[in-house]
């Protein structure tokens, strides 16, 4: 019986509702898997604990709660899967101190752990109680699943990315949603015009948005119905602005119809 619960085709985007550790072995090989999976526990329990106090005084959106588990019971079985569908790079989001844990699954499997790059967040929330130094940046995990050598769109580039965690634009309908610019990048970096793109850990989409946008092929995965719907939407707006504008061949780009 298939693990598939509802499966959406918008143009070159295939979105998948369905929980990711049973979907991915049905799916078959991908090109690369770029996704911002659930951070470390440690982290989520944070978050969650400050959900009802409001810590903001300039008429923001307060901190919301995650309503998912984090990844510590599941990273070794999801490294195990990415190993046997990849065939190049695989790139996770995670905290600072789960560089090392990523680090620690991915070495003893059969992919080839590569580093630790930055996300550098200008606009990240300051330490609103004044007990210490806030937190300026989160990092993601590059690991190349291919045979040979590995190979990347960027030369020798540092891996080292600047973009606001809030722009304009911003959706806002994920408590975690990372910016659809740095996705872009990241994509545009690491993949092929004719890749295929896994992100497991859709959310609302907007790896699959940086992907339609830059004439990317991208399977997105999502368990939660209300971001799976979300998602669906950004995705077809994403689509219809690649096929009247053409697909984005380098980050200097029109983004007027987002």
């Amino acid at each position: 019986m298939s693990a598939i619960v509802k499966d959406v085709q918008i143009g070159p985007c295939r979105l998948i509702l369905g929980n990711a550790l049973e979907v991915m072995s049905e799916i078959g090989p991908v090109d690369h898997i770029v996704s911002d999976p659930p951070y470390e526990q440690s982290l989520h329990d944070v978050k969650n604990g400050l959900k009802d106090r409001n810590l903001r005084t300039d008429g923001g959106v307060q901190l919301r709660s995650l309503d998912f588990s984090g990844i510590d019971e599941v990273r070794g079985e999801f490294t195990a899967l990415a190993a046997e569908i990849c065939r190049g790079w695989l790139i996770v989001f995670c905290t600072i101190e789960g560089v090392a844990r990523w680090a620690d699954v991915i070495n003893p499997s059969p992919i080839k752990y590569k580093r630790g790059c930055i996300w550098i967040k200008p606009d990240s929330t300051p330490q609103l109680n004044g007990q210490g130094p806030a937190q300026g940046a989160e990092c993601f995990v590059v690991a190349w699943c291919g045979s040979g050598y590995a190979c990347w769109n960027a030369g020798g580039k540092r891996g080292v990315y600047t973009h606001l965690t809030n722009p304009p634009d911003r959706h806002g309908g994920h408590p975690t949603e990372k910016p659809w610019r740095l996705m872009r990048d990241l994509i545009l970096d690491f993949t092929a015009p004719d890749s295929l793109v896994l992100d497991p850990f859709m959310g609302s989409g907007t790896t699959l948005v940086a992907a339609a946008l830059t004439g990317r092929r991208v399977i997105g995965i999502e368990k939660n119905p209300e971001y799976f719907e979300m998602a669906v939407q950004r995705v077809r707006k994403a689509v219809a602005s690649a096929g009247a504008t053409g697909p984005q061949l380098t980050a200097q780009v029109q983004e007027a119809l987002l």
